[in-house]
């Protein structure tokens, strides 16, 4: 079975950020991830997160403003995303974190050739400056019924941006709730692209709920994971149904079901 994270921007939400990692721990978690932690110190955030023997995986750029979710690919903001990055970068260092969720931001159609040109060129110039820091930037493909005009929704696009950027360490975030609205056929897709998987993310579907629920049966996506060779974390990014501590219920059941193949 997979190693699983919490992301703590969605999960344990009754508690403050910072005492988010002890949650994540004590609700078996080895890993955290979040998104826009920038108003807390990265110096506590690590201490806690290292006092309980997680591992910090990553965070997202910043917005960009409001009505935005992320510059990268909007044309004429490129000083703005690269303020932002240099945010995230700068955070993420300090954290001792691994990865950089890089937000790609709404684009109208009419503007999605100027775009690309723009999401390529600013995912160049960040993946060069975060691998002087041994920085992965993730680039994840969203759906377009939750985010309409977002400009990345596929893993198959996703897969030609890295290729045009060149760069080894720019790499898909893949989460099967997203994927699972745009086009679905989750386990294929995913062994397709699994060269450029660097993350992956999960959720119910259609709910967004704990993955007990819905159309994706996660068993069978677990034990898919292990058949593919897919070694990285998955991560739990849901809406809990209620408090995040009584819906761990699939967490624990593949706790055991890993202990049983072991």
């Amino acid at each position: 079975m997979p190693r699983f994270a919490a992301n703590i921007a969605y999960l344990f939400l009754e508690k403050p950020l910072i005492e988010r990692p002890s949650a994540a721990a004590a609700g078996g978690f080895r890993a955290v991830e979040g998104q826009f932690p920038y108003t807390t110190s990265p110096s506590a955030l690590r201490d806690e997160i290292e006092r309980h023997g997680l591992a910090m995986l990553g965070i997202n750029t910043e917005r960009g403003g409001e009505g935005q979710f992320g510059l990268a690919a909007v044309p004429n903001r490129e000083r703005d995303f690269d303020a932002l990055f240099t945010q995230a970068l700068d955070y993420i260092t300090a954290i001792g974190g691994r990865a950089i969720h890089v937000l790609a931001g709404f684009v109208p159609v009419n503007e999605r050739p100027a775009a690309e040109r723009t999401y390529i060129a600013n995912l160049s110039r960040a993946a060069d400056i975060a691998a002087e820091k041994d920085i992965t930037l993730l680039i994840e493909p969203i759906n377009n019924r939750d985010r309409p005009n977002y400009f990345l929704n596929r893993p198959e696009h996703a897969a030609d941006i890295i290729a045009k950027t060149g760069k080894p360490n720019i790499r898909i975030q893949f989460d099967f709730y997203h994927a699972q609205i745009m086009g679905g056929d989750l386990l294929r897709r995913f062994e397709a692209h699994l060269p450029l998987i660097g993350h992956v993310q999960i959720a119910a579907v259609p709910s967004r709920h704990e993955p007990d629920e819905g159309e994706v049966n996660y068993a069978e996506i677990f034990r898919g994971l292990d058949e593919i060779g897919y070694a990285g974390w998955v991560a739990a990014e849901y809406h809990p149904r209620g408090r995040t501590e009584d819906g761990l219920g699939w967490l624990r059941q593949a706790a055991g079901t890993l202990s049983q193949t072991r």
